[in-house]
């Protein structure tokens, strides 16, 4: 499997875990879940529907033989012996109606209402009579008003009801066609499930609103969890800009659940602190401990210097290699002083509301007068009433590398600009050189611990003392600016030269 391959499934692994992927699964699952069992329960519930509607019809057929007899028994049945034929009949609910196909009557009036269970007033009947007419449900029966028709038709009664007609049976005897017509209620099985939407059923109301109620509840249990990291995140940062104060996790914090994570940053945040001390105090004794010897050296010689004969070359080249050696020690050991610091620096950066557009110009005089022994022109443009959350010291670190490195390199008549704006939220500092450049290939390099390339010789360095170029002074101003939150780059400037541009938070 390729690098390439591999860093890809770091990354999906990295972000499978993300508490903000895991919500927006858990949304997809809530919208595809009702929507799979929805489809599946239509599906059953219209299968219910189609065997409880043959149940009805089936019942309707019942009913129709169960008074077929009587009304085949005598030229005509009377109406009182029906009404009481079905009233001992138990229909569970099921309405019935007699109906009586009129000789020669055309029209509304060619069916008349005979009995009906229960029993209801003629002009109910009449008007239900009127609704069938207009729905042309008697003309299905047709001319010879013959056939059983299963029928699964909903209409509104007069009481505003809807009411579901299951059955219309054909009974034939000397007085004519007799039509027996069944219907279900509103309130029984029959009616709530046939013809009607799934999701209008109650039941189904009723799960979809405890369905909702459970995502929204879930829903906001993720939100609620991740807005407490994000506090949580935000009291770190607060913790972290205000190194100074006395605000630790534990007495910050909101959210119970957190506590003992929260006692636990206060505790190695503690243990930072006292590790950025330790090592700051062991870079100040190391640094001590070679000084003394290197010092011890330095006064050694001068007493040899001044016995040696001045045609003794061999003594002479050997004092001068002593110094040279002892003065690269001294600067090797300033060098490393200086890098645990840097590094102990980045265990807690300071975060003070500090002026840059002061600090910056200050700096700038500072270095007029080195500046002037080496033929280079200083000028600056910045922005006046800039602050930044840093240190003090830590960006007097920073812009010292940056303004050695531009010297360095630049050339006698040469000249060095110090720029400073406002990008967005972060403050820009750029300082442009008039030196060689860097390589395209190492512009990224030059940041690099121990790394010093730049193209061409260094200038002026030793008319002014200089001791050399570790490559840690860039180096150093990386970390100082990424440890507050900046960034730092580098790009040659056209025409020759280099460009060094810092960006640095803004102070809210």
């Amino acid at each position: 499997m390729s690098e390439l391959q591999l860093t890809g499934l770091a990354r999906l692994r990295h972000d499978s875990r993300s508490l903000a992927v895991k919500i927006s699964v858990l949304v997809v699952i809530f919208i595809a879940c009702p929507l799979i069992i929805y489809s599946e329960l239509r599906d059953a519930d219209a299968e219910k529907n189609v065997l409880i509607l043959q149940s009805v019809q089936n019942q309707g057929l019942l009913i129709a033989k169960s008074l077929a007899p009587l009304i085949q028994r005598s030229g005509e049945a009377s109406a009182p012996d029906l009404q009481k034929e079905l009233q001992r009949l138990d229909t569970g609910g099921v309405r019935v109606k007699v109906l009586l196909e009129r000789p020669n009557a055309k029209g509304d009036d060619s069916y008349l209402y005979v009995a009906s269970l229960p029993p209801l007033p003629a002009a109910y009947l009449a008007q239900e009579h009127q609704e069938f007419m207009r729905r042309r449900i008697l003309d299905r029966l047709g001319d010879t008003c013959a056939g059983y028709k299963a029928l699964a038709i909903q209409y509104v009664n007069p009481a505003g009801e809807t009411e579901l007609l299951s059955s219309m049976t054909p009974i034939h005897n000397m007085a004519g066609c007799w039509v027996i017509l069944t219907s279900y209620p509103p309130t029984g099985q029959a009616g709530i499930s046939i013809g009607q939407h799934y999701w209008k059923k109650p039941e189904v109301q009723i799960a979809a609103t405890i369905y909702v109620i459970m995502a929204i509840l879930v829903f906001f249990l993720f939100l609620s969890v991740w807005r407490s990291l994000q506090r949580f995140g935000r009291l770190a940062q607060t913790i972290r800009e205000r190194p100074g104060t006395q605000a630790s996790f534990a007495k910050l914090n909101s959210v119970p659940e957190l506590v003992n994570v929260a006692r636990e940053f206060d505790l190695m945040v503690g243990t930072l602190g006292k590790s950025e001390k330790a090592m700051q105090e062991a870079a100040e004794e190391n640094a001590h401990a070679f000084k003394t010897p290197i010092a011890v050296i330095s006064q050694s010689v001068e007493p040899l210097k001044r016995v040696i004969s001045s045609s003794d070359t061999a003594a002479k080249r050997s004092i001068d290699l002593i110094e040279r050696s002892v003065d690269r020690l001294d600067s090797l050991v300033g060098a490393a002083r200086r890098m645990d610091h840097a590094l102990a620096d980045l265990i807690n950066p300071p975060r003070d509301r500090i002026d840059l557009s002061l600090l910056l110009s200050r700096m700038v005089d500072a270095y007029q007068e080195t500046a002037h022994l080496r033929g280079v022109v200083l000028s600056r443009e910045i922005v006046p009433d800039t602050h930044v959350l840093a240190g003090e010291d830590l960006l007097e670190t920073v812009f010292e590398n940056i303004f050695d490195n531009a010297l360095e390199y630049s050339p006698e008549g040469g000249s060095i600009l110090t720029q400073m704006s406002h990008s967005g939220t972060m403050a820009e500092v750029r300082v442009t050189d008039q030196g060689p450049g860097v390589d395209p290939r190492n512009l990224e390099r030059i940041f690099d611990r121990y790394f010093s390339e730049r193209a061409g010789p260094l200038h002026g360095s030793e008319k002014c003392g200089g001791q050399g170029h570790f490559g840690i002074g860039l180096w150093i101003a990386r970390r100082n600016i990424e440890a507050v939150g900046g960034e730092v780059n580098a790009a040659n400037t056209p025409g020759g030269g280099l460009t060094i541009t810092v960006r640095l938070p803004l102070a809210r």
